[in-house]
């Protein structure tokens, strides 16, 4: 004898992914969290600013941030400020200077300021740790 889902079981499968989306994002917060609050704060900022290019500057497309390239940087009662930091987008590094303010346990962005420089030359990559895709 076959018997069909009923509608709670069938409710129940729908949810699988939505259950799944929110483990994994839990998982990467947990993950976050496991971090010194220094790299907490460079990661969730170097996440914002690439965010934040790729909407506000719609030929960009980064996929890599260093925020050390050409100075170091500054971390400060849940901030940081990279005034010598390098964007990758399609295959070329861009100056990047940026400033930003996190919540108290470096979680979450609540200020961002940046200003895009130049293309950086490729003889400059290496002395600045700087990789090709």
């Amino acid at each position: 004898m076959t018997t069909t889902p009923t509608l709670p079981f069938a409710f129940a499968l729908s949810l699988l992914p939505l259950l799944a989306g929110a483990a994994l994002a839990r998982s990467t917060a947990d993950q976050m969290l496991m971090l010194d609050p220094t790299a907490r704060i460079e990661q969730r900022c170097n996440a914002r600013g690439m965010g934040l290019l790729q909407r506000e500057h719609k030929g960009l497309h980064p996929d890599e941030l260093v925020a050390y390239a050409y100075a170091n940087t500054v971390v400060d009662h849940g901030g940081i400020k990279a005034p010598g930091a390098a964007v990758r987008s399609g295959g070329d590094w861009y100056h990047l200077s940026y400033s930003c303010q996190t919540s108290h346990d470096g979680m979450d962005v609540t200020a961002f300021d940046y200003t895009l420089g130049s293309i950086i030359p490729k003889g400059e990559w290496d002395a600045h740790y700087l990789v090709a895709p």
